[in-house]
């Protein structure tokens, strides 16, 4: 979680500092950007700690824990890359392509999560 917290406030440089250089142009995209490190990470892994204790002892959350991030990491990547091309003022198509295997990577392990939890609860 704390590295999430870290990976907020260098996005929230990061969008500062490229603004200096934008000559006036900000892009929504790279301005919103921390959002997908603090409620997709930071405030994820918060709440879920608190309704599933020592949830890193169980077996597979290795597998849940690296989707998961993956697709947090692509769609920051895909937010960053997107402000970029807003504030050259061109476009790609893939900016879609961060979003949509950003989303189906974190879909993905929020999958194998509730899969995790409730094959728990089946041995319990």
């Amino acid at each position: 979680m704390i590295v999430y917290l870290i990976l907020t406030a260098v996005s929230i440089a990061v969008n500062n500092i490229y603004a200096q250089f934008g000559h006036g142009v900000r892009s929504a995209a790279m301005t919103l950007m921390f959002l997908y490190p603090l409620l997709g990470g930071a405030l994820f892994y918060f709440t879920l700690g608190l309704i599933v204790p020592r949830i890193s002892d169980r077996r597979n959350y290795r597998l849940f824990y690296n989707i998961y991030n993956s697709g947090i990491a692509v769609l920051t990547v895909g937010s960053l890359l997107k402000g970029i091309l807003d504030i050259a003022g061109t476009a790609s198509g893939y900016v879609q392509l961060f979003q949509v295997t950003g989303w189906a990577g974190a879909a993905a392990g929020l999958v194998c999560l509730i899969a995790m939890v409730f094959k728990r609860r089946e041995l319990s």
